[in-house]
């Protein structure tokens, strides 16, 4: 496999790209929107040069990642010779269903189909397409050019062709690949959002503040970071629709939504995102100081 398509420029999408890129891969990166497409290079870029920084690139190097990038607002057009398409747009079910169908439409036949979905079924988005056997699930890590695993998740009808291709290709971007079975939230968020949403129900009970909280986990268990910081990291609205996913697709109540939660995305209190979340981030995104709604 040497074309890749990464559908999405957000966050995961850019850093999706950024990698393949930087391992020698072409990359068409594809958003409807141009100026998410221009932000999300400038991203590349930016972080590229940060490499760089540390004495882990060459300028040469730089350069050629950023050759290996075209971008397209035009799904039809950037699919055309792609041996893997990787989709990595917004956490909404309805969303990625449609775009499977399109990639499916327009894709070549032997063309993979994988999603960077961190909890929805694969099962449930290879039934979009006609080439069930050939979708799979890879979900990166973010910041993705740092972070190690990927969890490869097959779905129902995935084939065992279709799985060792892409666990094989995820070592050569430097990845940990690890084989998951698909159910809701698969391993990371399946243990990552109770933990998540019980901090958040700590909080809401007024069993301790914010930093208490996320200073007993990054003291007590040696998180790198705090579970209430790592909620304005992810996106408070990506938790929730997460937890939502699991939630119905257990109907177990422990999976259920803190109503804090809920409340907080509804009044657009996102994270680092919104520029507030549990922590106010307009000043500085290292969380240096609690949202005025949980100061004491």
């Amino acid at each position: 496999m040497k074309n890749i398509v990464v559908i999405g420029a957000g966050t995961m999408g850019n850093g999706i790209a950024h990698t393949f890129a930087q391992s020698g891969f072409s990359v068409n990166l594809v958003d409807v929107s141009q100026e998410a497409l221009d932000k999300g290079l400038k991203t590349i870029t930016t972080n590229l040069d940060r490499i760089i920084a540390k004495g882990n690139l060459t300028e040469e190097k730089k350069a050629e990642t950023l050759s290996n990038i075209t971008t397209y607002t035009q799904l039809k057009d950037a699919v055309t010779n792609a041996d893997l398409i990787v989709e990595a747009a917004t956490e909404n079910q309805d969303l990625k269903l449609k775009i499977f169908a399109q990639m499916d439409e327009f894709a070549p036949e032997n063309c993979i189909l994988a999603t960077n979905t961190s909890s929805i079924s694969i099962t449930k988005i290879a039934a979009a397409t006609k080439r069930a056997d050939k979708v799979i699930g890879m979900h990166f890590m973010n910041p993705v050019p740092i972070m190690k695993l990927v969890e490869i998740i097959k779905g129902y009808s995935t084939s065992k062709e279709t799985f060792d291709s892409i666990y094989e290709m995820s070592k050569t971007l430097g990845k940990v690949p690890v084989e998951v079975n698909d159910y809701p939230g698969f391993v990371a968020n399946r243990i990552l959002m109770p933990m998540i949403n019980e901090s958040i129900e700590t909080l809401y009970n007024g069993v301790a503040g914010v930093e208490e909280i996320d200073t007993v986990m990054k003291l007590g268990m040696a998180h790198p970071m705090g579970p209430l910081q790592l909620a304005d990291f992810i996106g408070l609205d990506v938790c929730l629709a997460i937890l939502n996913v699991m939630y119905d697709g257990f109907k177990n109540p422990k999976y259920a939504p803190n109503p804090l939660l809920v409340n907080m995305v509804m009044a657009g209190k996102l994270g680092v995102k919104s520029g507030e979340g549990f922590y106010d981030y307009f000043e500085s995104k290292k969380a240096e100081k609690v949202a005025k709604m949980f100061s004491k």
